[in-house]
């Protein structure tokens, strides 16, 4: 019984409802219904949040599945610490609007993280948007539902009567950012139909499950096969000319078209990026090959998405699947040829020939320059693929740790005299290493040859998940591993080729230099007498005339301490070609160069370090200069044999290098991350994961007296980097070209 003051009505009204809730939901979602009635009423805001909640509840559990019952009520309890019971109310009643329109428990739990993050930024604007979500969700996704709010908060925050005009849909810009983030078509009006048309087609029912893309930019995911449901964004554009509504049809025919024909998935161990991609590019043609063969018009439907006009090695995929769908292959293109060939003349009722015509093709195209970033087919309709692959499950050792083995350095005659077993495994409990360098006769050094590079000990970090809004202890390590050696007379060949960049920021960069001590004269109360202005001043007395009292001065001593950390993304799209032929690493390490060049001038304490990632066990970190380090020869090769691989996950790096920083002793620490692309890596899904654990680091080195400052090469950055670093502390460089001439300028300006 609810816990209800006399002449209540809410012990009566949840009887009332307990027949129609007994039909729409389990014993465990009764039981999930009662103790959120008990909970809502315990709160004490008022009896209309708990009617609200008994009637809404069993809605939303028709709509998207009563498990998320277990989120709403939690969510409603901690919305009581920002609003009042009225808008919790309002809350609750427009509940199964939302789960009818979002269509999918994942989005609905979304939806209530967008509540939270409203709450927190503009309370005021939940009630009159909350009056208009109807007609909002009918036209907006919930990632363009976020983006709308954003901007009324943004340009409304402090004037109330504006904000609640921007909310209510009664202002010009409000309407006008409406209509900018309206998609085309949303999947839930669409949903019934499209499940029709797989029916009709394939004698059989599929479960169409809608996915939100990026909440930040208008981009949807990609659709996916998940389990037993067909993943599909949850709206989309017309497409080049072509309607919005056939680009789902071609999305889902293609999807089941996989299902149908996939016996078992493919073993994902020691492929390359670009060898999973080709093998496919070759499965998505053949399960498309037998469907055609089943309904010949399908290939009416997928060719139009099929331009093949793109540059570069993703250009030459599109081409390839357009041949591979067509049958034709272009006159002067003997690749498209050669795998058209192939392709008509293997059995496709076998998956084994997809891999096996993959890897050929892969072996085909090793040589030409590859990004697993960029080099994607553009088909809109394709699927990533990610049910063709099966990887074997990792067997974990539960037995006791051994004993850490201790590296010992002995002189060469002990190496000689008492090493016996040349072949020492890793179970070895001693490893001898010889102190000095020993050559061979080819002058080659035998550490070199055959030396095994030690392993750091891996150091853990914390990383903010701001699903939770919690830091996961321990989350990501950090593995610090010995640069690669390049040859330094590169970077002495980059100072000679931009001698004249160096001459215009000469005269700047003596300005900063530190001038050890200087008189300060002409003052009135300083530390000692200044001879010259006393002896003026004693004549004018004596002729009778006004004399100048600034007859003091001071020593002052102007020295800088300042320690300037550079930290590089040295992620696999830093191998990407500029405009200018160059590549965005080869253009990071000129600007470097330069950079290093004017710190080592002016005399401030500076590190190069670099990062990149392979998941949140592998966060690889380089050190090609440290501040103690000097700017010599072997730092220059260290910076030199820099490579672009991997990912880039910038949170972690951040806090190791704040970490580093915070062994140095200056007043004044300043961090330039220099990057070309957003936070990401192989093991998270969500673009916003990684983002607001990298600002939550770049707060952290806030509060321990450092100034992160990012240089973004991305041009698309403007819509996340400020996020991350502040508006004030980030700038997005348009012209790649021109990092080696801006980075030494920018570190003038913020070191002044």
């Amino acid at each position: 019984m609810l816990p209800s003051p006399p002449g209540s009505d809410l012990s009566a009204a949840l009887e009332a409802a307990r027949p129609e809730a007994i039909r729409r939901l389990s014993p465990r979602g009764m039981e999930r219904w009662e103790k959120g009635a008990d909970a809502l009423a315990q709160m004490g805001r008022g009896e209309g949040v708990v009617l609200a909640w008994i009637e809404a509840a069993p809605q939303v559990a028709r709509e998207i599945g009563e498990e998320v019952l277990a989120d709403l009520a939690p969510a409603c309890l901690g919305f009581a610490s920002r609003t009042s019971g009225a808008v919790i109310e309002r809350i609750l009643a427009t509940a199964p609007l939302a789960a009818r329109r979002l269509g999918d428990a994942g989005l609905f739990r979304s939806y209530l993280r967008f509540l939270e993050h409203l709450l927190a930024r503009a309370p005021r604007a939940l009630r009159p948007m909350l009056d208009h979500l109807g007609e909002l969700l009918e036209v907006l996704t919930l990632g363009g539902l976020r983006r709308w709010a954003d901007w009324g908060i943004e340009a409304h925050r402090t004037d109330y009567p504006e904000l609640d005009r921007y909310f209510s849909l009664a202002s010009a810009e409000s309407r006008a950012v409406l209509k900018r983030e309206r998609k085309g078509v949303l999947l839930v009006d669409v949903q019934r139909r499209l499940g029709m048309y797989l029916r009709a087609l394939w004698g059989r029912d599929f479960l169409l499950v809608p996915t939100a893309g990026d909440v930040e930019t208008r981009a949807g995911l990609r659709p996916f096969v998940e389990g037993p449901a067909l993943h599909l964004p949850d709206a989309l554009d017309a497409w080049q000319g072509l309607p919005a509504l056939d680009l789902y049809r071609a999305q889902v025919a293609h999807l089941a078209a996989h299902l149908a024909c996939l016996r078992r998935p493919f073993q994902g161990e020691g492929l390359s990026a670009l060898q999973s991609l080709c093998i496919g590019l070759i499965e998505d043609a053949r399960a498309e090959a037998l469907a055609i063969v089943r309904f010949p018009r399908l290939r009416d439907l997928w060719a139009p998405f099929h331009r093949g006009d793109g540059p570069g090695l993703g250009g030459q995929f599109d081409r390839i699947a357009r041949a591979l769908l067509l049958g034709t292959a272009s006159e002067d293109d003997p690749l498209e040829r050669w795998i058209l060939g192939l392709f008509e003349t293997s059995d496709l009722q076998s998956p084994d020939q997809s891999r096996d015509l993959g890897l050929r093709l892969a072996d085909r195209l090793k040589g030409q320059t590859f990004s697993a970033w960029t080099d994607q087919p553009s088909c809109p309709y394709r699927c990533d693929n990610r049910l063709l692959w099966t990887f074997e499950e990792l067997d974990f050792d539960t037995s006791p740790a051994p004993a850490p083995q201790l590296r010992k350095y002995v002189s060469i005659m002990e190496m000689v005299n008492e090493v016996e077993v040349e072949t020492a495994g890793r179970d070895a409990q001693e490893i001898w290493v010889q102190a000095a360098e020993l050559f061979d006769d080819d002058g080659t050094s035998f550490n070199d040859r055959e030396g095994k590079e030690p392993l750091s000990p891996p150091i853990p970090y914390d990383e903010f998940d701001h699903r939770i809004q919690l830091m996961r202890p321990a989350w990501a390590t950090v593995l610090e591993r010995r640069p690669r050696l390049g040859d330094p007379a590169k970077a002495e060949a980059i100072l000679d080729r931009h001698r004249k960049i160096m001459e215009r920021l000469r005269h700047r960069l003596d300005a900063m230099r530190p001038q050890g001590t200087i008189r300060v004269r002409k003052l009135e109360d300083g530390d000692e007498l200044d001879l010259n202005p006393a002896i003026a001043a004693a004549i004018d007395r004596r002729l009778r005339q006004q004399p100048d009292p600034r007859v003091m001065m001071r020593l002052e001593r102007k020295v800088r301490d300042t320690a300037v950390m550079v930290l590089l993304d040295l992620s696999e799209s830093t191998n990407d070609a500029t405009a200018s032929g160059e590549t965005v690493l080869d253009l990071t390490q000129t600007a470097c160069v330069l950079l290093a060049e004017a710190i080592h001038r002016v005399g401030d304490a500076f590190a190069l370090h670099g990062f990149q990632s392979d998941g949140r066990h592998q966060v690889f970190y380089s050190r090609f200069k440290d501040f103690t380090a000097p700017w010599d020869t072997m730092a220059k090769a260290r910076l030199m044999g820099a490579e672009g691989r991997l990912s880039t996950r910038m949170g972690t790096a951040i806090r190791h290098a704040t970490h580093h920083l915070g062994q140095v002793k200056a007043s004044r620490k300043l961090m330039l991350v220099l990057t070309d692309g957003a936070p990401a890596d192989i093991d998270v899904t969500d673009p916003l994961y990684l983002r607001a654990d990298a600002r939550r680091a770049v707060e952290e080195a806030a509060r321990q007296g450092v100034t992160p400052f990012c240089l973004s090469l991305d041009p698309g950055a403007d819509a996340y980097v400020s996020r991350i670093f502040g508006p004030r502390n980030a700038l997005v460089l348009d012209r790649v070209d021109r990092l080696p001439e801006r980075l030494p300028q920018l570190y003038a300006a913020l070191t002044r």
